[in-house]
């Protein structure tokens, strides 16, 4: 499989067959990607010292970073504690995003390099724009865009834009398949 798929601690990442991962990406530990989601060069998915969750559909593009929190009492695997990073399926992140122990729920949209912080949650069918920065427990509701550093509500989206969701996730999903294709030739 294309990338750097590394273990920690024992744990391999468990990747779906069909899903793309590009050659410069990395994910390490207790990492799981769904079926025909993509990750994208330069990449990186750090699942060391907690889980990270990528459902089917999503797309996470060239240098995104996505992280965890770690429970300091112990192994996250025992405590159950820390935080995880979970992402929904037909997500669509946007180029150099940081994403760190947080919820982005399916059919959700965060921009180019916006950072969504510990305890945040982007709700299904919200919009992070390019640049936000989401706060530690903000929670951005759905059918709302949020913008600034720090990011706040700065209005509903619009029909057109929530049409526009599911749209970008496709792309990339027809997109990362013809990027598949050109391996197997």
């Amino acid at each position: 499989m294309p990338g750097h798929i590394l273990p920690y601690r024992g744990v391999t990442p468990r990747i779906h067959p069909d899903a793309f991962i590009a050659e410069t990406a990395t994910i390490i530990g207790d990492v799981e990607i769904g079926p025909n989601a993509s990750v994208w060069y330069g990449c990186v998915l750090r699942g060391d010292a907690n889980k990270i969750r990528v459902g089917a559909g999503t797309n996470l593009q060239d240098g995104t970073i996505v992280h965890v929190n770690h429970d300091r009492s112990g192994d996250y695997r025992e405590t159950g504690g820390g935080m995880p990073t979970l992402i929904g399926d037909n997500v669509t992140v946007g180029h150099q995003v940081l994403i760190h122990a947080c919820t982005i729920e399916s059919n959700a949209f965060v921009g180019m390099a916006a950072v969504v912080m510990d305890g945040a949650v982007v709700e299904g069918q919200a919009m992070v724009a390019a640049g936000a920065l989401v706060t530690p427990g903000k929670r951005v509701a759905k059918g709302e865009l949020w913008a600034g550093r720090p990011a706040k509500l700065m209005r509903t989206l619009t029909a057109e834009e929530l049409a526009e969701l599911p749209y970008l996730a496709e792309h990339y999903q027809e997109t990362a398949a013809s990027y598949m294709a050109e391996r197997t030739g």
